[in-house]
């Protein structure tokens, strides 16, 4: 890491400008020690659990290989152009993305603190998920794996099956036994939290203390560890893939998955939910890919890393499905039942299915602890990026006041992970599997996709023309007609129609059969507002503090205060990747 290579912001000298604070001026931002650490580390975030077990589900119930077309043509008209905009946008300010878009578009300052508060509240319940690997991890090390059979004290025997019941609804197999009854401790609602369940409570402690070992020292710590845990889910996913192809079954169950049904085409419901899979797996509107961004050199090549985190996020989600349906046509086989009966959404396709496929596999010793770790490794690596984002915000927006007290930055990324430690017990609780539902579905469903509308007219709409102008200053070349067509039109209406087909599709959370009761329900709409409320909050704050007529504040509050002729204007043709003109650049800002 270079820690005198960069300037924080980009301006032509070391004193304070309106764009740069007076406590400010001439402070030193950290760079990534190497490109490829960013790379990894967008990856790394990109490439989460979403991959191994929505984006299977949501192929092969939407077309199989037909859901193909509508995600790669989602993936180039919406992903590519918006994780662009978002690498840009942090790359040039060299801010987080409160004050990137306090810079930006000062009426929709609250679009960046909203990222903030909804990265942090993601980061609380995920990491939930991470206990549960480390769980799954410690009890696979025994000679017989615990959820392979009905012979425990946790076990419900009278509607205990070993392996998968099929249509008879009485029944459930053992690894659903063994998450309801052993891991979760299940109660029979929300309103009936049970007190903690102690073992998980330790294993989400003990997460928390990997994050933080692993992000403590920012991106100086966190690029060294991502060389691992982006690396290391790739060599598990293909020895998976070799070793279930071997299984009987499993190519009838990749055939299920991959087999197109070209009606499926012209459900536009296929195209919306090709859309918010590209939307969410890239994590677009988190803040964390600007927050990650503005730790890159001024003139890092934005093009070619969307290229890669995008085309790298899109091969995971397909190989990943193949992994999983192969396994799954392995267990149809076994217990001779059509696919549709073991295919499942969410959790519980790589916390019930995919533990109950381990155990009838040979050498079951070895596969289920690596497929956990890989699990804990794609879970870290979104959890570095949501973690990263918080602090960064503390640092730049109270730096020197919160020093004053921590004395040391890596004190305030301990609070950090201690907060979200304290945030994350509820969902531990023998209830926390309703909490843990009701947030997922209030915070992922309807806060990211208000707030990612709101992250696009502000970019794409307000600022577009200033956001050429910042990737000309950078590149020394103008964005493609391509980009700037898609910024302009194609990602606003996509985030528009996702945005109406959530509301006009809205359905209330639940988990299972379980309703909740009202009040949840509230509570869950709370979640929802904790924050996008940030969004009109700024706005107000904006217009009021400013002068002259309503007109002329709200004209005011949307012109950028980003000074964009802080830098000299780049030659056009100029091989900006030399060592001479990054030499020249950190000698200029």
């Amino acid at each position: 890491m270079e820690l005198g290579a960069e300037n924080s912001k980009p301006v032509s000298d070391g004193k304070a400008t309106a764009d740069t604070p007076a406590d400010d001026a001439g402070a030193q931002r950290p760079t990534w020690s190497g490109q490829l650490e960013f790379i990894l580390a967008t990856v790394g975030y990109a490439v989460g659990l979403g991959n191994v077990w929505r984006f299977p589900y949501l192929c092969y119930s939407s077309g199989g290989g037909a859901f193909i077309v509508p995600y790669l043509t989602m993936v180039f008209l919406c992903g590519v152009p918006l994780l662009c905009m978002e690498f840009a946008v942090g790359q040039y300010t060299r801010l987080g993305p409160v004050h990137a878009f306090a810079k930006i578009c000062p009426l929709l300052k609250g679009v960046g603190l909203a990222t903030i508060v909804i990265s942090f509240v993601f980061c609380t319940f995920y990491n939930v998920l991470m206990g549960w690997a480390l769980f799954y991890l410690f009890n696979s090390f025994r000679g017989t794996l615990p959820w392979s059979s009905c012979n425990n004290t946790w076990n419900v025997v009278g509607n205990c099956s070993s392996g998968f019941p099929g249509n008879a609804t009485h029944l459930q197999s053992s690894s659903q036994q063994f998450f309801d009854h052993k891991l979760l401790e299940k109660t029979s609602g929300i309103d009936e939290a049970g007190g903690l369940q102690w073992e998980l409570f330790g294993c989400l402690l003990l997460s928390w203390i990997i994050i933080y070992l692993c992000i403590f020292k920012g991106v100086k710590s966190t690029g060294k560890v991502v060389y691992f845990t982006a690396v290391f889910p790739y060599f598990i996913l293909f020895a998976l893939l070799i070793n279930n192809v071997q299984l009987p079954g499993a190519k009838e169950g990749i055939l299920y998955f991959v087999t197109p049904v070209w009606s499926k085409l012209f459900d536009v419901k296929v195209w919306i939910n090709a859309a918010a899979q590209v939307f969410n797996s890239l994590g677009i509107a988190y803040g964390c890919m600007i927050s990650m961004a503005s730790y890159n050199k001024f003139n890092n090549n934005i093009t070619r890393d969307v290229l890669i985190v995008s085309i790298t996020n899109s091969l995971t989600s397909i190989l990943a499905g193949l992994v999983i349906f192969s396994a799954v046509g392995y267990m149809s086989h076994k217990h001779n039942l059509p696919v549709d009966n073991i295919a499942t959404d969410g959790p519980g396709l790589v916390f019930v299915v995919y533990p109950e496929v381990l155990s009838t596999m040979p050498g079951f010793q070895l596969w289920a602890p690596l497929f956990f770790i890989m699990l804990l490794c794609l879970g870290l690596d979104s959890q570095f990026g949501n973690v990263e984002v918080t602090v960064t915000f503390l640092k730049d927006e109270f730096g020197i006041k919160v020093l004053q007290y921590l004395k040391r930055e890596e004190l305030l990324a301990l609070v950090v992970c201690i907060v979200g430690l304290v945030l994350g017990i509820p969902h531990v609780s023998k209830g926390g599997i309703y909490v843990f539902q009701l947030m997922d579905h209030c915070t992922a469903v309807v806060s990211l996709i208000c707030l990612a509308f709101f992250e696009v007219v502000t970019v794409c709409w307000i600022f577009v023309s200033r956001l050429s102008l910042m990737v000309k200053r950078m590149r020394g070349r103008s964005p493609s007609i391509f980009l700037r067509l898609c910024w302009l039109l194609f990602c606003p209406l996509l985030i528009l129609c996702i945005l109406g087909s959530s509301i006009v599709h809205y359905t209330p959370p639940r988990y299972g059969k379980y309703i909740y009761p009202v009040w949840a329900k509230l509570v869950g709409w709370i979640i929802s507002l904790v924050s996008i409320v940030w969004i009109p909050l700024g706005a107000i704050h904006e217009i009021y503090n400013s002068k002259g007529s309503l007109l002329q504040r709200i004209k005011q509050a949307v012109t950028p205060t980003l000074d964009l002729d802080a830098l000299d204007p780049q030659p056009e043709k100029q091989n900006l990747d030399e060592p001479v003109l990054e030499k020249l650049l950190s000698s200029s800002v």
